[in-house]
């Protein structure tokens, strides 16, 4: 699903109204439509509804909202927020109409006009929307202000009020509505990404509004959000007479004293995402626990004792993993520098091997073209050397992937993958239970047993992190957020597999 700027959103809507063609008014009446059947379906009968109208065509939405919800039962209030702006020509002609249909507004121009809201009520937030240019303040901040300190149950239309679209860096967070639930039309915006804006964005849904369908095939977009229909067509299904050899091998140069738990969920990984065979290149002190607990994997013992002190023959190997539980250690950094001088083909790297770039940046550039990282937030900002967040890291993280013509997979709640040209994927999938030791560990493994696989590596970054989330989705129908552990990822990742090619998830049931 694509995910356009805010100027790129009216671009799509003029070539609507356009080429379908449609007026305006039309197509505000069918956003609008769109979000009231999602609202009928929240509210109960009788339910206190407060819908507040800005003065643009959000208002306008809003206002139209209002008129559809006045049939519904409900005890409607509409409130305009007067904020000096001249109104939008379809936020007049939706007032008039919604007038004529014998529900009034009540005009807010000072605190004095402000109504009461009570927690039990449904507040439909339609003040601001995607145009929004600036900081709301004054009287529209007051109003914001007053409906967060409500209680109620609050319904942005399109997007809270006082968020932009994309970029809140300069944003006054404290009068942006903290929604509960905000209905987005057509594609969601790029802010709803960002963990900056989560407290204002609890939940969101994208309504179809029926936006010119070839003018959006055609528009390209800088940043996607992968959904299961877009990594199924990517995912290969195996040929009867296929060998282990054709489904390549992977090698896992990971671990330390202490860390063996590292490279063996790794490991499993790999073979869950179907390596067709995996070696793990470890530490001596880590070589019996990785091979009691992973019997399918090969193990290379390094000569070093605690940490990894040289790499193997890399000759029979179809893509290597690097960096779960690797340590630092001097003699590790020579065996890193070593790996990246005799490997030309793309490589994960991950962990520790970040964190021994982000001390020795001149290792970057000895990374081969279209190797993948995987950082968490904190080990990219070491690697960039940047103290930036949400929309600003997003902006490092394409320059870095830019500069070193290397995949950044920057790891979080909707983690991003960002390519060397610029374009970058959100993903769709995972849950707070995965914020745990080790998943990093096996989004390793997963990604390395796609690379062996010889899918590209755009593919192995984009797919596996989406079937990573999604087996941390199905293992949380077994276990709570607060149980789920790295192990019961890898226990779900052939159903993760399953759902998304077939989506029969159930027969494990």
């Amino acid at each position: 699903m694509k995910i356009y700027s805010a100027r790129e959103i009216r671009d799509l809507d003029d070539a609507t109204i356009r080429l379908e063609p449609v007026t305006s008014m039309a197509l505000m009446e069918r956003a609008a439509n769109a979000a009231f059947l999602r609202i009928r379906e929240k509210l109960q009968e009788g339910s206190s509804v407060a819908v507040f109208a800005g003065p643009g065509n959000n208002g306008g939405d809003g206002l139209v909202i209002a008129r559809l919800l006045k049939n519904e039962g409900c005890q409607l209030r509409v409130f305009l927020v007067e904020t000096g702006v001249r109104h939008s020509p379809e936020h007049e002609a939706n007032l008039q109409r919604l007038q004529k249909s014998g529900i009034i507004p009540v005009t807010l121009t000072d605190q004095a006009s402000f109504p009461v809201l009570s927690p039990n009520e449904t507040v439909i937030d339609a003040i601001f929307g995607s145009g929004l240019t600036r900081a709301p303040s004054g009287l529209s901040a007051d109003v914001i202000r007053l409906i967060n300190a409500s209680g109620a149950y609050i319904i942005s239309i399109d997007l809270p009020s006082g968020l932009f679209c994309d970029d809140n860096s300069k944003a006054d967070l404290s009068a942006a509505i903290r929604a509960s639930l905000t209905l987005t039309f057509q594609f969601p915006k790029l802010s709803f990404m960002f963990s900056g804006t989560s407290a204002f964005v609890e939940k969101w849904e994208v309504l179809d509004i029926g936006l010119h369908t070839a003018t959006i095939s055609s528009m390209p977009a800088v940043y996607e959000f992968v959904e299961a229909k877009d990594v199924k067509p990517v995912l290969r299904k195996r040929k009867k007479f296929d060998h282990k050899g054709a489904f390549g091998h992977a090698l896992l140069i990971a671990g330390s004293l202490g860390k063996a738990g590292a490279a063996t969920l790794a490991a499993a990984a790999a073979m869950r995402t179907g390596a067709g065979l995996v070696t793990v290149h470890t530490p001596t002190s880590a070589v019996v626990p990785v091979q009691s607990a992973l019997p399918e994997a090969m193990v290379s013992p390094d000569p070093g004792s605690e940490f990894i002190t040289t790499i193997p023959d890399l000759a029979r190997f179809n893509a290597i993993g690097v960096g779960p539980g690797l340590g630092t250690d001097p003699d590790t950094r020579k065996a890193l520098f070593d790996l990246l001088k005799s490997w030309n083909k793309p490589l994960v790297v991950d962990a520790d091997a970040l964190n021994i770039m982000a001390l020795e940046p001149e290792v970057l550039a000895l990374l081969p073209p279209g190797s993948i990282l995987t950082p968490h937030p904190g080990e990219f900002k070491r690697l960039a050397k940047t103290d930036k967040t949400d929309y600003q890291l997003l902006m490092v993280q394409r320059e870095f992937a830019k500069k070193h013509n290397c995949i950044i997979v920057l790891k979080g709640s909707c983690t991003s993958v960002a390519l060397p040209d610029g374009k970058v994927y959100f993903n769709s999938t995972g849950n707070p239970g995965m914020a745990t030791g080790g998943t990093g560990d096996v989004l390793t493994g997963m990604i390395t047993a796609m690379l062996a696989q010889e899918y590209t590596p755009e593919q192995a970054a984009v797919t596996a992190v989406y079937l990573h989330g999604a087996s941390g989705d199905l293992a949380l129908r077994i276990h709570s957020e607060e149980s789920l552990i790295a192990g019961d990822i890898i226990m779900n990742i052939g159903r993760a597999f399953r759902e998304t090619m077939f989506n029969n998830f159930n027969l494990y049931l």
